[in-house]
């Protein structure tokens, strides 16, 4: 199974990489085109920092910080071999956009970000999002499919 969430990871991170290459050649010339009317916008940015644009310039810490991150949750993977199909979509969505947005950073130095959202005002881009859907479905999966908060529970209550 953790084959299969490393292949969903390159696939991802082969998607984003080709959205972005569709970006910089269309897009970075003209900087925006509405999609949706004021809802809905591409606009090309380049992000030096990370999530919202915070900690400017300080894109090697972040090379070093995502390399370790995901070679933490890949050694997981193969080494604590979780069951279900569950926890490989949400690690793969993750390994993904990880590996995507570090492309960006260790050939520009920053990332490309395109998808902007009138009701959420940083601009995304899939790398991106892939990350957030991923993280928010493993706490879905940590809390609801393992028994690491249950046993949590049950300890407190035999207190």
């Amino acid at each position: 199974m953790a084959v299969i969430a490393l292949i969903i990871g390159v696939v991802i991170a082969a998607l984003d990489q080709l959205f972005k290459f569709l970006v910089v050649q269309n897009l970075k010339p003209v900087g925006t085109v509405n999609v949706l009317g004021d809802v809905f916008k591409l606009t090309y940015v380049e992000n030096r920092g990370v999530a919202f644009g915070m900690f400017q310039g300080m894109q090697w810490i972040f090379v070093i910080l995502t390399v370790a991150l995901l070679g933490l949750l890949i050694f997981y993977m193969f080494r604590k071999r979780p069951e279900g199909k569950f926890f490989y979509i949400t690690a793969g969505l993750i390994i993904g956009g990880g590996i995507g947005n570090l492309i960006d950073r260790i050939f520009y130095g920053y990332v490309i970000d395109y998808l902007s959202l009138s009701f959420f005002p940083p601009v995304c881009n899939f790398a991106d999002y892939c990350i957030t859907i991923g993280v928010f479905l493993l706490a879905v999966y940590l809390l609801f499919f393992t028994d690491a908060v249950k046993t949590k529970k049950k300890d407190n209550t035999n207190d």
